[in-house]
């Protein structure tokens, strides 16, 4: 399997089915990115779409030293997200998307018992997270859900690397807080 970096140079030379396979592969994460800020699988579609246009025409702004793309992109993704949330100030919102709707990740079910706990447990995360304040939650989808290490959410946000650090302890544990809240014997 080719690697996202090689991808990314096949690309910038033109080559259209490497294209295609750097959108497959990085798709879903967009929108799941997407759908996190809007809450709405529409409008994260259309956000999603949007990211890889201007991808491709920013390409040659990209900087290829490392591992840098996939931050680069999920800094995209996000802004983009902003922007359509500032435009959405300006109109009125439609309803979000209650979290029991929210698509879940993928589960081996062994057993209908353990497939029921693992999905009331993730419900249950989803409802968390939608509770948690607007830093928390960005913090928690960067780190936690996209897997970005530290120093790249650091980038990302233009925050230094301090901020992020107390940032990402401060959303763990309100995340903690909130799940004890909604479900008490995660406490006991």
């Amino acid at each position: 399997m080719t690697d996202t970096a090689t991808l990314v140079d096949r690309c910038r030379r033109g080559d259209d089915l490497a294209w295609e396979a750097l959108v497959y592969r990085h798709q879903s994460r967009v929108y799941s990115v997407a759908l996190h800020y809007l809450r709405d699988r529409e409008e994260a579609r259309d956000v999603a779409q949007d990211v890889f246009v201007r991808i491709y025409r920013n390409f040659h702004s990209f900087d290829d030293r490392g591992d840098h793309f996939v931050p680069w992109m999920l800094s995209i993704a996000r802004n983009a997200c902003l922007d359509r949330l500032r435009r959405q100030q300006v109109r009125p919102m439609v309803p979000p998307i209650p979290v029991e709707d929210a698509p879940g990740t993928p589960d081996p079910r062994p057993s209908a018992e353990q497939a029921l706990l693992a999905e009331a447990r993730r419900k249950l995360l989803h409802r968390a997270i939608a509770q948690l304040s607007d830093v928390s939650r960005e913090m928690i989808l960067l780190k936690e859900i996209q897997g970005l290490n530290l120093q790249q959410i650091s980038e990302m946000l233009a925050v230094p690397l301090g901020t992020v650090k107390s940032r990402s302890v401060r959303a763990r544990i309100e995340l903690a807080r909130t799940v004890i809240a909604l479900d008490p014997s995660y406490g006991a």
